[in-house]
């Protein structure tokens, strides 16, 4: 199975575990080069950080790429403060996890619900936000869903509007939670760099 797959390529990777500020940091660099950074809390076990890095052509480490968490804010250097004031009015689209559930969140939208619609594109394995007031379209896939080649259900999508913000739930199906529970045992095993002794502790 893809899921098999995809848990035996997090076993296989090298991992190093940090603890600080409430929360255990995981990092993977897998066989490929790519690397992959987590964090979760650690009262809750609840994901709140993932991203992802690869190296270009010329063997240079790219920028950081979230997929789960608060997206990276620019550095505000010498921009103009009346673009930056613009732009923070502007819709900002991330991913926000539950226990039971992917979620998205998208600040900035203050159209009434009746206004949205999401759906499931199967074929090109993505879901579309869009309105009916043409002001707003965005496609997003489930980047979980594709590692363990899993359909999309249609019936496992919702959303509501609250407070500015259109919040889209689609819940997790039972491989993607016991995948997740499973791997949650196996980095408990990580002994962090940082927990006991300075020694760096990878697995």
């Amino acid at each position: 199975m893809a899921g098999d797959s995809w848990l035996a390529q997090l076993r296989s990777a090298r991992k190093t575990a940090l603890l600080g500020d409430g929360k255990r940091k995981i990092h993977y660099l897998f066989h490929n080069g790519k690397e992959m950074a987590e964090e979760y809390d650690m009262k809750t076990n609840q994901l709140l950080l993932r991203k992802w890095r690869e190296k270009n052509a010329l063997g240079a480490y790219g920028s950081w790429q979230v997929e789960v968490g608060e997206p990276a804010m620019p550095a505000v250097g010498t921009l103009d403060r009346e673009l930056i004031k613009e732009s923070s009015t502007n819709p900002v689209f991330m991913r926000k996890d539950t226990k039971n559930s992917f979620q998205w969140r998208i600040r900035n939208l203050p159209y009434p619900k009746d206004v949205y619609s999401v759906s499931v594109e199967k074929d090109q394995r993505c879901c579309v936000i869009h309105t009916t007031n043409k002001k707003y379209y965005k496609k997003f896939s489930i980047p979980d869903l594709d590692r363990f080649q899993l359909p999309l259900d249609c019936t496992a999508l919702s959303f509501t509007h609250a407070n500015n913000t259109l919040i889209i739930t689609y819940q997790k199906p039972p491989e993607i939670l016991a995948a997740e529970e499973e791997l949650q045992e196996e980095l408990k095993k990580i002994k962090a760099a940082n927990d006991g002794d300075g020694e760096c502790k990878t697995q």
